[in-house]
């Protein structure tokens, strides 16, 4: 089951988030032989992604997942609430798991 992790994207900042994740028994999920994808999508019903995450796992057996954008991707999205979710693929299996989701809100500047 995917933890709700909600975040706030500031239009035209870079964004940086980290995620640890945990197996059921409280013990760090191990990452190692998982690819991802994380995407951000305007709703659950919208057709193509308004932007992808880049996902790093800094160390993969300690569970934690990195995700970030770029000034220029957060610059190019409109004000508003978005949806998003980490999906992970085991390598070795081919198994699919979402890891993570939540809602993105993307609020205005000024500074330009």
């Amino acid at each position: 089951m995917a933890i709700t992790t909600n975040f706030t994207i500031e239009h035209g900042a870079d964004f940086e988030a980290s995620i640890k994740l945990y197996s059921t028994n409280t013990e760090p999920l191990n990452l190692t032989n998982n690819g991802d994808v994380a995407q951000i999508r305007r709703s659950y019903d919208s057709t193509t992604a308004s932007a992808v995450f880049a996902v790093t796992m800094p160390i993969p057996s300690n569970g934690e997942l990195v995700l970030t954008l770029s000034s220029i991707t957060s610059a190019a999205f409109k004000y508003g609430r978005y949806v998003y979710d980490v999906l992970i693929t085991n390598s070795s299996t081919g198994t699919k798991t979402r890891v993570v989701e939540g809602i993105v809100t993307v609020t205005p500047r000024v500074t330009r």
